[in-house]
């Protein structure tokens, strides 16, 4: 496999321990990997079986979830326990799928594909889900027939290192090597940026889930890196939704809420056509929103954005009755998120924070008037603010209004009539792939604009044998601008 040629600006800011973990954890990865590179596709998913079913099991994830909201300070014990049901549909995405020999086989083409490991994978563990990413990336991982290498949040220490500690278990099981899973910070080294920028240095492939100093870091390695944009999910609801106007509330309400609206794809703004828009909001306060007065949303803003719109650490991911407190008045209990009213404007400025990221349980609404054209000018201004390439989602039975929507947004994916956060990293009734990473494209940065799944853990092999000519004439290739004469034809 191949390495980067020297290490030693990455290792210029680290101490011997932080060194010397990275060094021999690799080494074992590393040794780990070529061992497993050589199993059976029935002895490799046997594994990945054994993986995931040690974190997945509704009695351990409970303790995980248990133990990261503890750790974290961050999101909802009981709508993160769903999240075991992801680490599933991962599994069922891998096994359904080959990773050994031939993957692929087109005759027409003469082409046959084979599949390849890439080696030791480095890998980064997020606050917020730090129960979630290690599961489905090493089942992923695993699957490709590579080794991988977690690097943890400093608030995701203890809960990464006890999943990882449970793989390990996993593949002892079956008697794969155990360093096939590994994770930093559990000894004496210290876990900062400068350890996991090293650790992208040395591994083959990064795979970078999390805010966008990490996928940052991540590219500036000099490794290839699938890392995700920002997200900025926000919804359109058309005149179309006026007869299931409640179901699309309860989608809502479903995104916004899930683990207190700390994934990247919870609702944080809704579009809503002027004709069904106080219905909207009625909707919305029926399933469970707050709608905020002038004097709470003024209040809201400041402990959720600094002035210069930074958004401030301790009211992510939070109940709405938290945020509530922390701006100091009261909501009932049997609230589930806040509702801001949009101003209008969709810039930067510090006033118009509403159509940011919002990354817990307060969902802006904004409304849009006369033709759907309008609210995709809007969809479009919102995602220069953020968001751009992640997703947008519209409850719609207009299938002129889908079409101009996919036609013209600058997204990864859209979901229709779904929520989300329980749709845009796939879901059990629709077709995405399985994940918790979203590419987010050119659009945000990213390598790829697909949610990044098994094909972006393995390298393929072409092998091509030669099938009769293929060559169109010049006059079916250049049509109405080939001229013979310069071709020397009469």
């Amino acid at each position: 496999m191949s390495r980067m040629s020297s290490m030693e600006e990455a290792y210029a800011k680290l101490d011997q321990d932080q060194i010397d973990e990275i060094e021999e954890k690799f080494a074992r990865a590393d040794a780990a990997q070529k061992i497993f590179e050589k199993w059976s596709q029935e002895d490799i998913d046997r594994t990945i079986r054994a993986v995931a079913w040690k974190v997945a099991n509704t009695q351990t994830f409970k303790e995980l979830v248990k133990m990261s909201i503890e750790e974290s300070k961050m999101g909802d014990p009981v709508s993160r326990e769903n999240k075991k049901y992801k680490i599933r549909g991962v599994l069922r995405d891998a096994l359904r799928q080959k990773s050994v020999g031939i993957i692929e086989e087109i005759p027409e083409k003469g082409i046959v594909k084979y599949a390849k490991p890439v080696g030791v994978i480095a890998c980064v563990i997020p606050a917020t889900n730090p129960d979630l990413t290690p599961a489905g990336n090493a089942i992923y991982a695993l699957k490709a027939r590579n080794a991988i290498i977690f690097s943890p949040h400093p608030r995701a220490v203890k809960t990464g290192g006890r999943t990882v500690e449970l793989m390990r278990e996993g593949l002892r099981q079956v008697g794969a090597p155990e360093d096939l899973i590994q994770i930093l910070g559990q000894g004496k080294a210290k876990i900062n940026r400068y350890l996991s920028e090293a650790l992208n240095t040395k591994c083959d492939l990064v795979i970078a889930t999390g805010g966008q100093g990490v996928v940052r870091r991540a590219y500036h390695s000099g490794t290839p890196a699938y890392g995700v944009g920002a997200g900025n999910a926000t919804m359109i609801w058309d005149e179309t939704a006026e007869e299931e106007i409640i179901k699309a509330a309860h989608n809502t309400m479903l995104s916004k809420t899930s683990d207190f609206g700390s994934g990247c794809s919870a609702d944080g703004n809704i579009v809503i056509h002027e004709s069904i828009f106080d219905k909207g909001i009625k909707a919305l306060i029926e399933v469970g929103g707050y709608l905020l007065n002038e004097k709470e949303q003024e209040s809201i803003k400041k402990i959720m954005w600094d002035e210069e719109c930074h958004r401030l650490p301790d009211s992510v991911a939070q109940s709405p009755q938290r945020l509530a407190e922390l701006a100091g008045f009261k909501i009932p209990e049997d609230r589930k998120f806040l509702i801001a009213m949009g101003t209008g404007s969709y810039t930067t400025s510090y006033e118009d924070v509403w159509c940011r990221e919002k990354l817990t349980t307060l969902l802006a609404v904004h409304k849009y008037e006369g033709e759907f054209q309008n609210a995709i000018d809007i969809i479009k201004a919102i995602h220069e603010v953020g968001g751009k390439g992640h997703s947008v989602g519209i409850y719609s039975y207009d299938e002129d209004h889908i079409h101009r929507l996919a036609m013209e947004a600058q997204v990864g994916r859209i979901m229709v009539r779904q929520p989300q956060s329980k749709s845009n990293a796939g879901s059990f009734t629709n077709g995405m792939p399985m994940t918790s990473s979203l590419g987010c494209g050119t659009w945000g940065g990213n390598a790829t604009s697909e949610n990044v799944h098994l094909k972006h853990y393995m390298n393929v092999t072409w092998v091509s044998k030669a099938i009769p000519e293929d060559r169109p004439s010049d006059e079916e290739l250049f049509g109405e601008f080939y001229e013979p004469e310069r071709e020397g034809k009469q």
